[in-house]
């Protein structure tokens, strides 16, 4: 049956260039023949680049979303008589909490008010009073839109003996991952986002002090052991059986970001939106507030407080009829605002290969829809 063609305006899976879709119809090869060894090259090259990666980084390629290569690094990296920090600024930074506790690790979290970043005298306090041996943290919160120093945070935990695990799933191929800046032990990402390719892999960037201290923990499990990884890696190759289709848009999409677009003038694009958002916010007061600071806003999505004469699943039925798939906030971020009696969100995402002009004339039908419905 056919369906509606929308397109997307969500913080995940992301609007595809046509370029992508039709790589998909590259032939399949086997994922153990030197083609593959061919392809993948060509991804970690090009990862590399948009990385800005430092030499004693390793990567992998892990099958499934960025959720199982945050569990893989977490599993492979605290050990069960590990004491593990999950530093928390929205929603995304308390699945590696939830992550902890199914795997039955020593966790305690340190929640910072949602819409702020982390406060680093505060996590500094934390680190000097809780002997943590693992850190995670949320480089871009996309439940709120807030982007955090990791550099600076990542500097504290390395400072108190700890390991940092930075979650970058939401801004990797966006902006700057600041990586040889931070020196994570490991960063983890994923295709469907800020690189706007299909979901389907999760991306690791692994430094050489990981490898030691997966080294040492037990209980590493089979496709969650961060060597094994590795070491199919530096074969260039996938563990376990890949999808070869999403492979072939891996190649096309980043090649095109690296040698067509280039990735200084990416990231400068995202920047660009970002600040076109906030601008086309600021100027609806009437409608729309602005959830995070200037100086903690995210570059690949903008969240909004939406006037509680909007209802969100009405103007998300109108934009469809325009023929947009819109965000109406997460659930679980807007159940507790609404908790509280605050504002709802909603959350504008300016990532992928979404351009100004579609931008524009997104926040046009954006603005008439949220206009008409207040009258």
């Amino acid at each position: 049956m056919p369906r509606q063609a929308l397109e997307l305006f969500i913080p995940g899976p992301t609007w595809l260039r046509p370029e992508t879709r039709q790589a998909a119809l590259l032939p399949e090869f086997g994922h153990r023949d030197s083609q593959a060894r061919e392809v993948v090259s060509s991804i970690f090259d090009n990862l590399r680049a948009i990385a800005e990666l430092p030499d004693d980084y390793d990567i992998a390629l892990v099958n499934g979303s960025g959720s199982t290569g945050m569990e893989c690094a977490l599993r492979s990296l605290v050990a069960d008589d590990d004491r593990l920090l999950c530093v928390t600024v929205g929603v995304f930074g308390a699945l590696f909490h939830s992550m902890a506790i199914g795997n039955g690790k020593q966790v305690e979290r340190l929640d910072f008010e949602p819409g702020c970043s982390i406060d680093l005298d505060v996590l500094e306090h934390t680190l000097r009073n809780g002997r943590f041996n693992v850190v995670t943290l949320t480089h871009n919160e996309s439940s709120t839109g807030v982007v955090s120093d990791i550099v600076g945070a990542c500097r504290l935990i390395r400072a108190h003996g700890a390991l940092p695990i930075v979650d970058g799933v939401s801004l990797f191929g966006g902006n700057h991952s600041r990586i040889a800046d931070a020196l994570p032990a490991v960063y983890a990402t994923t295709t469907q986002k800020c690189l706007a390719l299909p979901a389907g892999q999760a991306i690791l960037f692994v430094h050489r002090d990981a490898l030691d201290k997966a080294a040492q923990v037990s209980n590493r499990g089979y496709t969650s052991d961060l060597l094994k990884h590795v070491e199919f890696g530096r074969d260039r190759q996938i563990m376990t059986t890949p999808d070869t289709t999403l492979l072939n848009q891996m190649q096309v999409q980043l090649d095109t970001i690296v040698h067509a677009e280039g990735v200084l003038q990416r990231f400068a694009r995202h920047r660009a939106m970002r600040a076109t958002v906030r601008a086309w916010a600021t100027a609806r007061p009437d409608r729309f507030e602005l959830f995070v600071a200037d100086a903690d806003a995210s570059p690949s999505l903008t969240t909004v407080s939406i006037d509680p004469a909007l209802d969100p699943a009405a103007l998300k039925a109108a934009m469809r009829e325009r023929g947009y798939l819109i965000d109406t906030g997460h659930k679980k971020l807007n159940d507790i605002l609404g908790a509280q009696s605050r504002r709802l969100l909603i959350r504008i995402p300016h990532m992928g290969d979404i351009g100004p002009a579609m931008l524009d004339r997104y926040l046009d039908a954006l603005d008439s829809e949220s206009a008409a419905l207040r009258r």
